[in-house]
């Protein structure tokens, strides 16, 4: 899950990776430690660390399942996403009400944002 900027629709400079299969992880912390060639000029390196204090599978979803990031007004390029096997499942539908997020308001002039009425 890649969090975006609400108001830019650009990436807040994080993101999340479950990895299920513990083996892994020593190949994927090297792949993405150090990373810095992006598709945009930057001079951002990547670090990786364990996630805190959310750990694991099942305490993101807890954490995003009723979050405001997954109202229906949100582009679903920006909400969290769930893969098994390489393909994408759908994410457990919320258990209460959503609430729009709340945007600041420092909207950029290019929003990357799929839907042209989001949050409007």
């Amino acid at each position: 899950y890649l969090p975006v900027d609400f108001s830019t629709g650009t990436g807040l400079g994080y993101a999340f990776i479950n990895i299920t299969m513990p083996v892994l992880v020593p190949r994927i912390w090297e792949a993405f430690s150090g990373l810095s060639q992006w598709p945009v000029e930057s001079d951002k390196v990547c670090t990786v660390s364990w996630s805190d204090p959310h750990q694991g599978l099942g305490s993101h979803i807890e954490r995003y399942q009723n979050s405001p990031v997954m109202h229906q007004d949100v582009p679903d390029g920006w909400k969290p996403a769930l893969f098994m096997q390489g393909m994408r499942v759908e994410f457990p539908m919320p258990t209460k009400k959503i609430k729009a997020p709340k945007v600041r308001s420092k909207k950029a002039p290019e929003a990357k944002c799929d839907e042209e009425t989001a949050f409007q």
